[in-house]
């Protein structure tokens, strides 16, 4: 593996890194040079812990790394974790917000505990690691942040009320604090991962499933990681080795009367190219592509 262009010596964070992508993302900024804090909840001690195996094999491979255990969406989680950073390595140099849970609930039959189940850990669980980062990396002037979005939080999806609404969340405050971070050489990015996973296994093909591993995804969010990224308040849509960005639109203006049936013609207008009724929409059309 290359290393990456200014990770050698940076020091990052990376939440749910126990397995999937963020395990990939883990392992490619350690084999870039950089050390690296492992972050997953272990909630079973009778099971080995999933942060424990990455940072062992991050550390047999020659690099740097330490385990966190810390919930994410514990308020104290992000303190811990910058703090282990600090103790154990000197600085912290950027996050990537990666923890997160699915969901499968139509918004009717779930309770309101239900909903704050999920977006508490996926959207408070990125805040609280953010914000603690966030204070220290504007002190040093240096920064670079990755937060976890999804299709369902650029388009929506059916049953994934909370889901949705957490990684939309996500985006509004990845462009303010990109807007916060310009002052600071501070970047703020997000990445809609697609990946093979168990939710996706049913819809590809063996095939595509190989080359859909969260491996593909990795290279973007160490790049993102790196000095040498100089992007900042974009949403990025990756996976299969692609990548696209992702952005908010708006249409034509009409004149506004009284009974708002400009509302009407607005809302029929031509939608602009890369406009999806929903999460599985665009899934479908970036299988189309990655499949070739």
């Amino acid at each position: 593996m290359v290393p990456q262009s200014g990770l050698s010596d940076r020091v990052i964070i990376v939440t749910g890194a126990g397995k999937g992508l963020g395990r990939a993302y883990a392992l490619q900024l350690a084999a870039a040079g950089a050390a690296v804090v492992v972050n997953n909840r272990w909630s079973d001690r009778k099971q080995p812990s999933s942060a424990d195996a990455v940072a062992a094999e991050i550390r047999a491979a020659g690099g740097r790394a330490v385990t966190s255990y810390a919930p994410a969406e514990d308020p104290s989680s992000g303190d811990d974790m910058v703090r282990l950073a600090l103790d154990a390595f000197g600085r912290l140099d950027g996050v990537i917000a990666n923890a997160g849970v699915p969901e499968a609930a139509s918004f009717g039959r779930q309770t309101l505990e239900e909903f704050h189940g999920v977006f508490d850990i996926n959207f408070l669980g990125t805040l609280h690691v953010l914000h603690a980062a966030w204070k220290v990396m504007v002190a040093q002037k240096y920064g670079r942040v990755v937060v976890s979005t999804s299709s369902a939080g650029l388009h929506g999806n059916r049953g994934m009320p909370a889901y949705s609404a957490s990684k939309a969340a996500l985006i509004g405050l990845m462009h303010a604090l990109a807007l916060e971070g310009e002052r600071a050489d501070l970047k703020a990015n997000a990445i809609a991962p697609y990946a093979a996973t168990p939710m996706t296994d049913k819809y590809i093909t063996p095939d595509l499933a190989k080359r859909m591993a969260p491996e593909a995804v990795a290279p973007l969010a160490a790049w993102l990681m790196s000095e040498a990224c100089n992007l900042t308040g974009q949403t990025f849509v990756a996976g299969s080795g692609s990548v696209r960005c992702a952005w908010m639109v708006e249409g034509t203006s009409y004149p506004l009367g009284d009974d708002a049936g400009a509302a009407s013609q607005a809302a029929a207008g031509k939608a602009p190219p890369g406009t999806f009724a929903h999460a599985n929409d665009a899934f479908q059309h970036f299988l189309s592509q990655a499949a070739g």
